[in-house]
């Protein structure tokens, strides 16, 4: 199989993002500002923010905004979290009515000063979204809560739609980004106990970060190994100078390349582009597995 070895050193034309112009836009900011919540697309600096608020779609940040983990690749605060807002789930529900979404992605900071790394919370934020638009379809974009299956049941009794936790990267790049290697084998670990509980199942890698084709692909068997129904891979890019650096920008083709080897792995659905992130066009992806038992056709 060839190896992907294109190498720029300036960011290319195609990870340009637009300035928003869209009443849509403005709309959903002042829906977020007015209900005093966070979302990943502001924390994270996320390059679809434009897009997405444009489509009226946000991905909801709650537990506040800090993390407790001091990841290399993410753009999210870090530091020692100043507890959270007990009524924050019955905001996003107010939110969540007020933009009128049919399909709604919920993600958290990491929580590890908490005794079920804000499971909980989790939970009540989706029972919160049910009973004021009982159609809405939720995805969850979750920690892994340092591995405790007990706080990963809590979340799976309130049943998303989807859950989804990210690998983020290949296992050797782990160190490179602040991450024990062992955390890679938990992240497949709570995929896997999610898969047999019963969910659809999702995760997202990052590439640009140094790692070769065949740890990438190592990466699709592994998530294809624990029954991951929905992949995103999207390019990493570098939010300061003081996160790890951007090895390698991917070209539009090699993401097409990518798409196309995770869809021989067998996963039900891949969303691939540079500037594509964890919950980029989620409902897309969740619509590729809804009506099959479990999202188990390719299992």
């Amino acid at each position: 199989m060839p190896q992907i070895e294109i190498k720029i050193e300036k960011k290319p034309s195609w990870l340009k993002i637009k300035f928003p112009t869209h009443d849509n836009f403005f709309i959903v900011s002042n829906i977020v500002k007015g209900n005093g919540l966070h979302t990943i697309c502001r924390s994270a600096k996320c390059p679809n923010v434009t897009e997405c608020w444009s489509h009226k779609t946000a991905t909801f940040l709650i537990l506040g905004d800090t993390c407790t983990r001091k990841c290399a690749f993410c753009a999210v605060k870090k530091g020692k979290p100043n507890g959270f807002s007990s009524d924050e789930p019955r905001r996003i529900a107010d939110a969540v009515e007020a933009m009128e979404l049919n399909y709604v992605v919920v993600t958290s900071v990491t929580r590890d000063d908490l005794d079920d790394g804000g499971a909980e919370v989790f939970a009540h934020t989706i029972a919160e979204i049910r009973s004021r638009r009982p159609g809405t379809k939720i995805e969850v974009l979750i920690p892994d809560f340092q591995g405790e299956k007990n706080a990963l049941d809590i979340v799976l009794d309130a049943n998303p739609e989807v859950l989804n936790h990210n690998l983020e990267t290949t296992r050797p790049m782990y160190p490179n980004i602040n991450r024990p290697v062992e955390n890679y084998g938990r992240s497949l670990e709570v995929l896997e106990r999610a898969h047999k509980g019963g969910a659809v199942t999702k995760s997202g890698l990052m590439v640009g970060l140094g790692e070769g084709l065949e740890e990438i692909i190592q990466a699709f068997s592994d998530l294809r190994g624990v029954s991951v129904n929905l992949l995103t891979i999207g390019q990493y890019l570098q939010p300061t100078r003081n996160h790890a650096p951007v090895r390698k920008y991917y070209t539009p083709a090699e993401f097409k390349q990518l798409k196309n080897i995770a869809l021989d792995f067998g996963f039900d659905d891949v969303e691939s582009g540079p500037l594509v992130r964890s919950s980029y066009r989620a409902h897309k992806l969740y619509n590729s597995v809804n009506g099959k038992p479990n999202g188990t056709q390719n299992t």
